[in-house]
């Protein structure tokens, strides 16, 4: 078993909060806890798909360039994106200048406002898969579940690009569809009530 991190404050948490300084707040406010916001639930796949072979430290700490990159990630704005766009992103030295991701973000603004006119919201879909608390084996010992495959094969289906079954497990745990934190963490009881009060779309 992996020895807990243990914060300022001396409880354990999931060990990698303590792998980088800007981990903890992350770990403890963010990571795990439900989200139901369209906007929040889009930056994260986003953000996910740009970690692809990089660290999330690089990612976390690049954040807010992102977000004034790409308009708060707020698909509707970002799915107007045209030619002038890309070059503007991949001369913007404050996050990841990859042109594929680039043009997947703006690929899958498009296929996001095309699932809220079919679904309502982009929450009640993504939702829809959540897995059985029951079926979910030891926290952090997977890299893929059933349900990031079933998610990632329809969003595929539906011309999203950039959203493999890792990169969609990685979603799933940031955004509280499971809850993931390590058994002996401090943050995992918060995070079981908060999913028990969680109003699902």
């Amino acid at each position: 078993m992996v020895s807990p991190f243990l914060g300022p404050d001396g409880r354990p948490r999931c060990r990698w909060a303590g792998a980088a300084p800007e981990f903890l707040g992350y770990h403890d406010r963010e990571w795990g806890f439900p989200v139901v916001d369209d906007v929040r639930l889009f930056e994260k796949l986003c953000l996910e798909s740009f970690q692809s072979g990089l660290s999330w430290r690089t990612i976390l700490a690049k954040r807010d360039n992102f977000r004034a990159a790409f308009d708060g990630f707020d698909f509707r704005k970002v799915a107007a994106y045209g030619d002038k766009d890309v070059a503007r992103l991949l001369a913007d030295a404050g996050i990841v200048r990859h042109r594929g991701k680039i043009e997947a973000v703006i690929n899958n603004a498009r296929r996001a406002c095309e699932l809220v006119a079919e679904k309502g919201s982009l929450a009640a879909h993504v939702w829809s898969f959540e897995p059985d608390p029951a079926a979910l084996g030891t926290p952090q010992t997977a890299s893929t579940s059933p349900a990031s495959v079933a998610l990632s094969k329809d969003l595929k289906k539906r011309g999203w690009r950039f959203v493999g079954p890792t990169t969609v497990y990685a979603f799933m745990q940031a955004m509280g569809l499971i809850n993931d934190h390590a058994e002996d963490c401090v943050i995992r009881a918060e995070v079981a009530k908060s999913r028990e009060s969680f109003q699902r779309p």
